[in-house]
C-alpha cells in the first residue's frame, strides 16, 4: 500500500525559508521519480518540482526556480523540498506525489502559509 506523508508546513514570514519532507512507503521508492505539487486557495493543483529516481535530474516550475530545491534520500525513503525567499504566492497546501504503475498517489498535504 503506497503511503506518502508530508511534514514541515508552517506559518512563515515573507522572505523566510522552510523545509518540507515526504516520507514514502509501500513501494520501491528508489526506482520511481517523485514530485512536489501545490494547491493554493481557489486555484488548481500545480507542479512545483520533480526529481528522477536517482536524484540526478530535477525540474522546477518557473515560479520557484532559484528559490526551491528538491532532493531525495533513497536510503531513508524520503524526499525534501527546501524553500527560500518565500512570498505570499507560495501559500498553498504542498503535496508529495508519485505515479506508480499507472496510478497517481498523493499524500494528504502540508500547509505552508507565507504571511507577516
Amino acid at each position: 500500500q503506497v503511503q506518502l506523508v508530508e511534514s514541515g508546513g508552517d506559518l512563515v514570514q515573507p522572505g523566510g525559508s522552510l523545509r518540507l519532507s515526504c516520507a514514502a512507503s509501500g513501494f520501491p521508492f528508489s526506482r520511481w521519480d517523485m514530485g512536489w505539487y501545490r494547491q493554493a486557495p481557489g486555484k488548481k493543483r500545480m507542479m512545483v518540482a520533480l526529481i528522477d529516481r536517482d536524484g540526478d535530474i530535477t525540474n522546477y516550475a518557473d515560479s520557484v526556480k532559484g528559490r526551491f530545491t528538491i532532493s531525495r534520500d533513497n536510503a531513508r525513503n524520503t524526499m525534501n523540498l527546501q524553500m527560500s525567499s518565500l512570498n505570499s504566492e507560495d501559500t498553498a497546501v504542498y503535496y508529495c506525489y508519485v505515479f506508480y504503475y499507472g496510478m497517481d498517489y498523493w499524500g494528504r498535504g502540508t500547509l505552508v502559509t507565507v504571511s507577516s
